[in-house]
């Protein structure tokens, strides 16, 4: 059976250990990280049938097959390297990361020389399929507007510079637009979405991003407008919030548990 660490206690390593629990994927957390210890208690109380080893990065990845990061964009560089040069598979959540060109190069190279694979889950978006399949011809544009209601952008470092009041916000406002690698940056806990799409399509330098404010929401939307020689792409997702994360859509703890369903099923489908 696949033995996963998990390295991030929040929202989303919550949901896939909750998952394993009850049963719904066939492999085993053998052991968690945080370096909050509350959030490493609070799951641990939440686990019915299984109880993870609490181990450091270092134990962790001499232990494990797979290494799930859902940290954040800082634990990506300290985490993510160890566990490849471990000989472990990665899946990464905060994707943001790779908007650093070096740092996507170092992850990549170590992978390829260590035959290890990397796994980004579609996160909170839908239409990654069509945008790899367009990808194998020409693309000409890649835009994403994200919508969210003012809680969902509280303590956005892009907020937080640029001295926006987001109380001062009453009707839909775009507080941000710009090229993927700039929103990622800005936007860390918001549109790692956009990373994702700017690998799977034509770069973070080419690829759009819009990020609009807006009071009267109470759900995160993601629009994706992709135009290419095989035609247009359009997808919409609305999605409700994680209830413990007004800032993580739910999609997005869904999808990195068919990311690990998929990982161990011998029926792969879609591209």
């Amino acid at each position: 059976m696949l033995k996963i660490g998990i390295v991030g206690c929040g929202t989303i390593g919550t949901y896939i250990c909750k998952a394993i629990d009850d049963g719904l994927i066939e492999t085993e957390v053998h052991a968690i990280y945080d370096r909050n210890a509350e959030n490493v208690e609070r799951l641990l109380s939440l686990l019915v049938n299984h109880r993870p080893a609490v181990m450091e990065i270092g134990e962790m990845v001499k232990h494990i097959d797979l290494l799930v990061e859902c940290a954040s964009q800082e634990a990506v560089y300290e985490v993510v390297p160890a566990a490849l040069h471990a000989g472990c598979d990665v899946m990464i959540m905060s994707v943001g990361a790779f908007a650093d060109e070096i740092l996507f190069k170092t992850i990549y190279s170590i992978a390829k020389e260590m035959g290890c694979k990397i796994y980004l889950p579609s996160g909170a978006i839908a239409g990654l399929d069509g945008l790899k399949s367009a990808a194998s011809e020409q693309i000409y544009s890649v835009t994403l507007t994200t919508q969210k209601p003012l809680s969902g952008l509280a303590d956005a470092p892009f907020v937080i510079q640029n001295n926006i009041n987001l109380e001062d916000i009453k009707s839909r406002t775009v507080i941000f637009e710009g090229k993927a690698s700039e929103a990622v940056k800005g936007f860390p806990a918001n549109v790692n979405v956009a990373a994702t799409l700017s690998l799977a399509g034509i770069g973070f330098e080419k690829t759009k991003v819009r990020i609009v404010a807006n009071p009267a929401l109470c759900r995160n939307i993601h629009e994706i407008s992709v135009e290419g020689s095989f035609g247009k792409l359009t997808s919409k997702v609305e999605n409700v919030a994680s209830p413990t994360n007004p800032k993580s859509s739910y999609l997005a703890s869904l999808s990195a548990i068919a990311t690990l369903k998929k990982i161990i099923d011998p029926l792969q489908v879609g591209t």
